[in-house]
């Protein structure tokens, strides 16, 4: 009740274009305590009064203006369910997406989570139908190009160069630098799934349940994918040259994989 009653005060405002829900309350693997991901793409941002004039109404705990990553309110509802809502310019979003899709773009980790993000979010409000259409513009088979950029690129900081996080990592064991081991098998990650889901030609879906949802959807995964990842959280300053060993182990898997794939493509990575 009070998350509709939010959307529809958001809806009188000028400058908003589009209010779209993402996050899992998009889908329908959700409860009724999850949280509410609302993002509003407005012409200009709304005055801070105007947004707590509307936010009091309903919410409980209001957090103005928080920018740790977008710009966002972070409230908790009357009914007791959080809500963060981002501001966007839905021209920048376009240009973001447009960049990765359309200019094939690769980046460190992450790369198709603004592609993801659009599809898979709900439309509640498109005052001019422009999220619709942006939406039918980037609904398009996985880019080839995109895919080989990504696997390329991620490929790299993984191993095989000076700065690659394989290297990072033996030397931050070396020095027993837990929070640097810490810091680098966490870029480590996002490098490897980047590579997994563009391997399967699948949008990235954000950092939340990345392993869960390669294993119930994914034809190509490294060998013993799960094992090996269950061993490096368990042995990463447990057993640190165990560690390094199934760090090995699961970079040689994933390089046998992108090599089998590549001969099945008739394409180099």
């Amino acid at each position: 009740m009070f998350f509709e009653q939010l959307c529809i005060a958001l809806q009188a405002l000028e400058p908003i274009e589009a209010l779209v829900l993402g996050g899992s309350r998009a889908g329908e693997v959700y409860d009724q305590k999850s949280d509410y991901d609302l993002y509003v793409y407005c012409t200009e941002l709304p005055s801070p009064e105007a947004r707590m004039e509307l936010l009091r109404r309903v919410c409980d705990r209001i957090e103005l203006g928080n920018d740790f990553w977008e710009l966002e309110d972070d409230c908790v509802l009357k009914d007791g369910i959080p809500v963060d809502i981002l501001y966007r310019s839905l021209d920048a979003f376009a240009q973001d997406v447009a960049a990765v899709v359309e200019g094939y773009s690769a980046r460190n980790g992450y790369t198709t989570c603004m592609w993801h993000n659009l599809l898979h979010s709900r439309i509640l409000y498109d005052r001019d139908g422009r999220y619709a259409a942006l939406r039918q513009r980037f609904d398009v088979p996985y880019p080839e190009a995109l895919r080989q950029n990504i696997i390329r690129r991620n490929l790299r900081l993984l191993t095989g160069n000076l700065p690659s996080y394989d290297a990072q990592l033996r030397k931050a064991v070396s020095r027993e630098d837990r929070p640097s081991v810490n810091h680098r098998m966490a870029a480590f990650l996002e490098s490897y799934f980047d590579i997994l889901f563009a391997l399967n030609r699948m949008t990235h879906p954000g950092e939340k349940r990345m392993d869960s949802t390669l294993k119930a959807t994914a034809k190509l995964l490294p060998k013993d994918f799960g094992e090996n990842l269950d061993e490096a959280f368990a042995c990463m300053f447990a057993n640190p040259e165990r560690f390094l060993e199934v760090l090995d182990t699961m970079v040689g898997n994933l390089q046998e994989l992108v090599e089998k794939e590549t001969e099945a493509d008739g394409k180099a990575v």
